[in-house]
């Protein structure tokens, strides 16, 4: 009887938050709308294709809006094979708009060390025009600068992440994602 006692407390508290401000919600907020506009352009099926670590690849990249539209999904896996006949790398990538920051938000988890879900494991970046460029801190003196950039007139991204250590940036990967259309199951 407690825990139901409990449970109905609980369930009454959540309902009574106020709910997250969401991205297609936000008419007022130019930033936020371009924000909605500039991602549901990422939604949908692509072919992503250039070079990553200093190598040419190929990855099956989906992303969809999911959670009623608050989220976007992002699923990418090479067609790269591993040693174990699995794909040599996968990620899942959640990206969103955090209205009252102004901010995109991004969870980036892959395959190659684990550790994505750490106290600094989220990305934060401003709107910068058909831009979405994400800053993930690696550590106080390297961070990971991973930018999205929109082109309307051929519909595709270019997808670019530099590795700064100090002073210094590298270029780690310059890829881009072509739209296809998706494969019947």
């Amino acid at each position: 009887m407690k825990m139901l006692a409990a449970l109905a407390v609980l369930a009454a508290l959540a309902l009574a938050q106020t709910p997250p401000l969401q991205v297609r919600a936000s008419a007022t907020d130019a930033n936020a709308n371009a924000a909605a506009t500039l991602m549901n352009h990422l939604a949908g099926h692509w072919t992503m294709s250039g070079t990553l670590g200093g190598k040419k690849t190929i990855h099956d990249v989906v992303a969809t809006w999911v959670l009623k539209h608050e989220y976007l999904q992002i699923h990418e896996v090479s067609r790269e094979r591993g040693a174990d006949g699995g794909p040599a790398y996968e990620a899942n990538i959640t990206l969103s708009w955090h209205a009252s920051s102004g901010e995109f938000m991004c969870l980036w988890l892959d395959n190659t060390a684990g550790g994505g879900l750490s106290p600094d494991g989220i990305a934060r970046g401003r709107l910068s025009g058909a831009s979405i460029p994400l800053v993930f801190t690696l550590s106080p003196h390297e961070s990971l600068h991973t930018t999205f950039a929109y082109t309307a007139s051929t519909d595709s991204w270019r997808l670019t992440i530099d590795d700064v250590t100090g002073n210094k940036s590298e270029r780690f990967g310059d890829v881009l994602l072509t739209r296809v259309t998706p494969r019947p199951i």
